[in-house]
């Protein structure tokens, strides 16, 4: 499952910048039912952070429910050799992460119980690089 967008607007975008950093507030879902990954702190999780999260999630449910990814990875990064000499242009892009704020939600999972959807979750946040909570909406 490839998480980038399919067609951009320019091939090779700037470097990332730092977001702001910590919060305490967090976004109120309507869903009912529902659990959800929020984020604690802002910042920039990869493709490979997030499918190997998804995998873990899908994994302990037993394929069960339905997964929604709310993030979309659409910043490239590039970067270039190390033994490539100053100039000749900007690298190739080496891989794609998604900006996440503080408290909005990563991942959302739905028609699951509590017993079951809690440790799949928590067993999919320890695969992200960020501060998180699960919440129960």
């Amino acid at each position: 499952m490839l998480l980038q967008p399919k067609k951009t607007k320019y091939k090779k975008y700037f470097k990332p910048r730092s977001l702001p950093r910590i919060t305490t507030k967090t976004q109120k879902l309507n869903e009912q039912s529902c659990f959800a990954i929020i984020s604690l702190e802002s910042g920039y999780i990869n493709v490979q952070q997030l499918e190997a999260a998804r995998q873990n999630i899908r994994r302990k449910i037993k394929r069960e429910g339905k997964l929604e990814i709310v993030l979309l990875a659409d910043k490239a990064v590039s970067n270039k050799p190390t033994s490539a000499r100053m100039g000749k242009g900007k690298g190739k892009v080496n891989h794609w992460v998604a900006p996440i704020l503080a408290g909005k939600p990563i991942f959302l999972l739905y028609g699951i119980d509590k017993e079951q959807g809690f440790p799949a979750l928590k067993a999919g946040a320890n695969k992200l690089p960020l501060k998180i909570k699960i919440q129960n909406i």
